[in-house]
């Protein structure tokens, strides 16, 4: 038992009335108070008094002291003060395009609180991030995983093609790059003659190596459907997107969601610029990953009935901005231009993803290299948050007991919830022991008016 406790118990028994003939149990606030010769001492009460408002006051403190709570610092509520993105009208307007879905609260601060804004983040002191068309951006370190900067980190944009690195992030490490899978109709009856194709044809054979050269180099759409039926076993093509949802998922990137694996527009499919941080994080890590996107000039192998070809890169970084290690484009009428890429100076591997830029007057290439420029230009040291880790079992709050606040109950575990209910026991003790000095006063008075 506590030493308040202890104390408490201790002002219990100091204060128990003598036995009488009419049995009454001590009770704060019922008859005890109103039977004559059987309140205790008016110091015992006093003092017992003195330690509820004490043991109260402690309890308040606890409350105070729960992260969330002090000062209404709620994650549920977290946000950064909004400042407006510097922004390039573009020449043509772009169409118009139905709203995102709001970004759950839980998940706006994750990486830090900075983030939590729909609006520019930098750090404090830097130059003015250059203006672009894209409607969301970051700037990130993949090697210190700081957050250099960014535009709406968190708000949901569509993704089109750079959904691809998600494809790779989950399947690369499950597929033997050795394998030869046959090319069904299904792989092709869906795509549009007019997409990003790599080239395979019904009824061909490709290896798996083959496949990840076409969609990266060549934003194959049909690689992207051959891979994904590949990876998804028994479930085929829908197997596939499952493990790019499961893969977001473990990386927490939470404003993710796969609907097709080519990144073509779906139901419900969305990303953010932060997330595409992560998943280039975590694709860039791997070495075979980062020879694909490296390649400028790939051929592809004949296999037994099936010619080979050769196959370039497609339009990156790789050969206009020094230190490019490769990048991936993307666009639909719906995403417009899309662009995740890396590039390395001074030994910093600095990762630049947008979202929502139109072709004048730079195009997604053109502001991603602006971009980098700003970021490099940073301090080593800059930054206005960090990218999460797999590991992570939570960021600065579990999410769940931050979704239950949102329901208007803390988790069962919850200090707040304990200390508050201490809290508030102790003042209900204490209110009718501090009442009877006026009760006394008061009766006084009446019998003398």
């Amino acid at each position: 038992m506590s030493t308040v406790g202890k104390e408490l118990r201790g002002r219990h028994k100091a204060i128990e009335p003598a036995r009488s003939s009419r049995r009454t149990e001590f009770w704060p606030g019922q008859d005890y108070f109103r039977q004559p010769g059987l309140c205790a001492p008016r110091e015992q009460l006093r003092s017992f008094s003195v330690t509820a408002i004490r043991f109260a006051a402690i309890a308040l403190s606890a409350i105070l002291a729960t992260p969330g709570v002090a000062a209404g610092s709620s994650r549920s509520a977290a946000s950064a003060p909004y400042v407006p993105c510097p922004a390039v009208k573009p020449p043509v307007p772009p169409p118009a395009a139905p709203s995102p879905p709001p970004v759950d609260p839980a998940d706006l601060a994750v990486g830090g609180e900075t983030l939590a804004t729909a609006g520019l983040a930098i750090p404090a002191g830097a130059s003015m991030a250059p203006a672009v068309t894209a409607t969301s951006w970051v700037v990130a370190d993949l090697d210190s995983g700081a957050v250099l900067g960014g535009c709406g980190p968190h708000e949901h944009r569509t993704p089109a093609s750079v959904q691809k690195m998600l494809l790779a992030a989950a399947l690369m490490p499950h597929l033997d790059p050795a394998q030869v899978v046959e090319v069904a109709r299904a792989d092709l009856q869906d795509l549009d003659p007019a997409s990003s194709r790599m080239g395979v044809v019904e009824g061909g054979r490709y290896s798996i190596e083959s496949l990840w050269l076409g969609l990266l180099l060549r934003s194959g759409n049909d690689a992207a459907n051959v891979l994904a039926r590949a990876g998804g076993g028994t479930a085929g093509r829908e197997g596939g997107v499952r493990a790019m949802n499961d893969e977001a998922r473990r990386l927490g990137a939470n404003q993710t969601h796969a609907a097709t694996p080519s990144g073509l527009d779906g139901p419900g499919q969305y990303t953010s610029a932060y997330d595409l941080a992560l998943i280039a994080r975590a694709t860039y890590a791997r070495a075979d990953f980062r020879r694909y996107i490296g390649t400028r000039v790939a051929e592809i192998p004949a296999e037994p009935g099936t010619p080979g070809f050769s196959i370039t890169h497609d339009n990156t970084l790789l050969d206009h901005y020094p230190g490019t290690l490769g990048g991936k484009t993307g666009f639909t009428d719906l995403a417009r231009q899309t662009y995740v890429g890396v590039a390395e100076r001074n030994g910093r591997r600095l990762a630049v993803t947008l979202l929502g830029a139109e072709t004048a007057p730079l195009g997604s290439l053109g502001e991603a290299a602006a971009l980098l420029d700003w970021g490099f230009a940073l301090p080593p040291g800059a930054s206005v948050g960090r990218l999460v880790t797999p590991d992570e079992k939570k960021q600065d709050r579990p999410i769940a007991e931050v979704r239950g606040e949102r329901h208007g109950h803390a988790g069962a575990g919850s200090p707040f919830s304990l200390a508050a209910v201490l809290g508030l026991g102790a003042v209900v003790l204490a209110a009718p022991l501090l009442a009877v000095p006026w009760r006394r006063r008061a009766a006084r008075r009446a019998a003398n008016p």
